[in-house]
């Protein structure tokens, strides 16, 4: 295998041995997917996470210093019963200082047999206004990433053919859509392609002729 992913752990769970991994393996790609649901303490206690935002950012300090390569995406509920304004701000803070790429974001659900299903619901206007604020930001981190990487050489995973028959799809260390030309002998391989455009989903390319092929 030449690519291993760790993804969706608790940050509870993200010790310092798993850490330390990084320092050590290779083939751990470089993107962490980390949820953390939300920036505010008080929302994450109502949540019962039982981890806090000093204590996330710990661990992404950790990851930066082995790695400064590494990125984070994460997962988002947003209007979580007595979320207020101040709670969504510091979201939002947390956002923009780790910068999250493919990352998601919900409006809260409540789940029957919940201690949640018993709370207030914040009114659905203001959740949806919450959840639009939120969504064009993590978009915005994406689209720049991905604006970031044209003009480079990347090393892709293909995986399959697209329906058009003709294109390649694959995925970058970052978990990125690449979408370029190629023969269907290189799915299952590790090529090198360079990045020419890109939007907020994907990264459009051309294949590198003298490229290294690897089995994945």
């Amino acid at each position: 295998l030449e690519r291993i992913r760790y993804t969706t752990s608790h940050p509870k769970d993200m010790t310092d041995d798993l850490i330390n991994v990084y320092k050590k393996s290779m083939k751990l790609m470089p993107l962490v997917h980390l949820p953390v649901q939300s920036g505010s303490n008080k929302i994450l206690k109502l949540m019962n996470r039982k981890h806090t935002i000093e204590e996330y950012l710990v661990i992404y300090e950790k990851l930066k210093n082995i790695n400064p390569n590494i990125e984070f995406s994460s997962d988002f509920i947003i209007g979580y019963p007595e979320e207020n304004d101040d709670d969504f701000k510091q979201t939002m803070q947390l956002i923009e200082k780790v910068k999250f790429t493919n990352s998601y974001s919900f409006i809260f659900s409540p789940r029957p047999g919940t201690v949640a299903a018993d709370l207030e619901l914040i009114d659905k206007k203001k959740s949806k206004e919450r959840l639009e604020i939120i969504q064009k930001k993590l978009s915005e981190n994406q689209i720049n990433k991905n604006k970031s990487l044209e003009g480079k050489i990347l090393n892709v995973l293909v995986e399959n053919k697209m329906k058009d028959g003709i294109k390649l799809f694959g995925r970058t260390e970052y978990m990125t859509s690449v979408i370029f030309d190629g023969s269907s002998d290189y799915i299952g391989k590790i090529v090198q392609v360079e990045i020419i455009s890109s939007n907020q989903n994907s990264l459009f390319g051309i294949i590198k002729e003298n490229y290294k092929k690897k089995v994945a």
